[in-house]
C-alpha cells in the first residue's frame, strides 16, 4: 500500500484533512471564556478580556506570551518564568483518544479510528479558539502523550501526533480503567477532559477511575460508533474482513439480527451507561456524521 492510499481519510488518518478542519472550527460559535480566579461568594464568570492583577509566577512553558515574562525572577533563578494574573483565562483540554483495535472498523464512509481523529482535531482547533491549551493522550494500541500547548502550535501538535500514531503498527489493547489511571498521572493541569471512544474498552473498574478523574477536571464523552452498532441491519448477507481474512455473516432471521445488533452495540451501551451514571456530558456520532456539532455541544458550554 502506498503512502497516498495509507492516508486516504477513510481507513487511515489524513494529516492535511486534520489541519484543514481548522477553518471549520473557526467558523463555529465561539466558546465562552471563563474566569479561573476564585471570587468570594461568586461563581466564575465569563471574561471579555484579561485582568491585570498579578497572582503569581511559574516556570515558562512553550507557547506562553513572552510579553508576560517575569524578568526579575528569571534573572534571579536562572530559569525562565512567566507571570500569571488574577483573571487568568487559560484552561487546558486533554483529549483521551481510543486507539484500540475495535476502532479500526467501519461500514459507512470511514473507519471509527479516522472519525475519532477528525473529532479530536476539531476539539483541538476549537479549544485554542477559546484560549485553552490542548494536548492528547492516546490509549490502547498506542500509549503516548502530547502535553497541552497553547495556540496553533498546540493544535498542530495534536493533529500531527494523531496522524503519526495512526500510521504505526497495532499494539495490544488497553482497558479504559488502565487508561484513566494513566490519565490521572499525566493530566498536566488539565481543567477539561474529552474522552473519544467506541466504548468497547469500558470495563468494570472504569467507573471508579472515572469518578476520581471527575474530581480533578470536567469530563465529557464523545462516542464514535459505526452504523451497524447503532441500528439493526436489514436481512441479508454481510461481507466482513479482519486481518486479511474475508468472511460473510448471514443475518436473515429476526433473532439473528437482534443478537448481532446487541453484540455490535455493546461498546456504545457500556459507554452510555458510564457517562449517564456519573452525569457526564456526552454525545454520540456515527462514522458518516460531521463531528463539529457534537464537539461544540461538549466543549462550547462550561459548567461552573
Amino acid at each position: 500500500m502506498n503512502a497516498v492510499a495509507a492516508a486516504d481519510g477513510r481507513v487511515r488518518v489524513s494529516l492535511p484533512e486534520l489541519i484543514a478542519l481548522r477553518s471549520r472550527a473557526m467558523r463555529a460559535p465561539a466558546p465562552p471564556v471563563v474566569s479561573r480566579a476564585p471570587r468570594s461568594g461568586q461563581r466564575p464568570g465569563r471574561l471579555h478580556g484579561r485582568g491585570m492583577d498579578y497572582a503569581e509566577s511559574r516556570v515558562y512553558q512553550a507557547g506562553d506570551d513572552v510579553r508576560r515574562m517575569d524578568w526579575r525572577l528569571t534573572a534571579r533563578s536562572g530559569v525562565a518564568h512567566t507571570k500569571l494574573f488574577q483573571e487568568e483565562r487559560e484552561g487546558r483540554l486533554l483529549v483521551l483518544l481510543d486507539t484500540n483495535a475495535s476502532m479500526r472498523f467501519g461500514t459507512r464512509v470511514r473507519f471509527k479510528s479516522v472519525q475519532a481523529a477528525r473529532a479530536a482535531a476539531l476539539a483541538a482547533w476549537y479549544a485554542i479558539r477559546g484560549g485553552d491549551r490542548v494536548g492528547v493522550l492516546a490509549f490502547g494500541a498506542q500509549r503516548q502523550l502530547v502535553k497541552p500547548q497553547g495556540g496553533a502550535r498546540g493544535a498542530l501538535a495534536v493533529a500531527g501526533a494523531i496522524a503519526a500514531w495512526d500510521a504505526l503498527p497495532p499494539g495490544e489493547d488497553e482497558s479504559l480503567s488502565a487508561a484513566l489511571q494513566r490519565a490521572g498521572r499525566l493530566m498536566h493541569g488539565a481543567s477539561r477532559i474529552l474522552l473519544v471512544s467506541d466504548g468497547f474498552c469500558v470495563d468494570e473498574a472504569a467507573r471508579g477511575r472515572m469518578l476520581g478523574l471527575v474530581g480533578k477536571a470536567e469530563v465529557s464523552v464523545l462516542n464514535v460508533a459505526d452504523a451497524l452498532e447503532m441500528t439493526e441491519p436489514p436481512a441479508g448477507r454481510y461481507p466482513f474482513a479482519h486481518r486479511g481474512v474475508h468472511y460473510d455473516v448471514a443475518l436473515h432471521a429476526d433473532r439473528e439480527r437482534a443478537a448481532f445488533t446487541r453484540a455490535m452495540g455493546e461498546g456504545r451501551h457500556r459507554l452510555l451507561a458510564l457517562a449517564n451514571g456519573l452525569g457526564l456530558r456526552q454525545r454520540a456520532i456515527d462514522t458518516a456524521a460531521d463531528p463539529l456539532d457534537a464537539v461544540v455541544a461538549l466543549l462550547g458550554a462550561r459548567r461552573p
